[in-house]
């Protein structure tokens, strides 16, 4: 049925919306901000929904099991990594992801290895957490960083003063960071699981 086919299609989707993200970051002016944070807000949602659909349907296919993972791996690595070009003297950005990125990396790697085993290691809740915290923050940063101040204080022009609107822009830049940083934390605490039993089956 068709209908069953809606979970690998927001899957394609996700895939097909990386290389237009990494085109948006070229794009001149505050559009460019704003255009990734759309198309990497989009992507993150399809996320959660091609899992829940699947499930609620009972559509779950090897196709999606396959590039599901793959899809949400390079989504979050190809952002990051775009920020990292544009902002890299950023240390609240350079850090935090390399840190995350060294770990999916890792992750990837040793759960080929498991697999290969016949061991699998659930998905923690505070894995499904992180992954919240990961999406929000790097959303907030690609509309946060890099000259989107610019772009905040256009969209508020007008309405509040000047001072209220750059204490704003403040808070929605620095609850990005937090929440990016916080991300990188979790990735490590929830990739310790995938350490543990790789280390003890080898």
């Amino acid at each position: 049925m068709i209908y069953k086919q809606i979970p690998n299609i927001l899957t394609i989707f996700r895939l097909i919306s990386i290389p237009i993200l990494i085109l948006a970051f070229y794009i001149p002016g505050m559009l460019s901000n704003i255009i990734t944070a759309i198309i990497f807000g989009i992507a993150a949602i399809t996320d959660y929904f091609d899992g829940y659909i699947a499930r609620s349907i009972k559509a779950q296919s090897n196709f999606g099991k396959c590039l599901d993972p793959i899809a949400d791996k390079l989504l979050v690595i190809i952002a990051i990594v775009m920020l990292i070009n544009f902002n890299h003297h950023n240390p609240w950005i350079l850090f935090p992801g390399i840190i995350i990125i060294s770990r999916e990396v890792l992750v990837s790697g040793l759960r080929e290895y498991l697999a290969g085993l016949n061991v699998s290691v659930p998905v923690s809740n505070l894995a499904k957490y992180k992954t919240a915290v990961q999406m929000f923050g790097i959303g907030g940063l690609l509309l946060g960083e890099n000259g989107s101040s610019y772009v905040l204080y256009k969209w508020i022009g007008g309405y509040i003063e000047v001072d209220i609107k750059f204490l704003i822009i403040s808070v929605i830049v620095t609850v990005a960071k937090i929440l990016f940083c916080s991300a990188a934390i979790l990735t490590v605490i929830t990739g310790y699981a995938y350490f543990k039993a790789g280390f003890k089956n080898m």
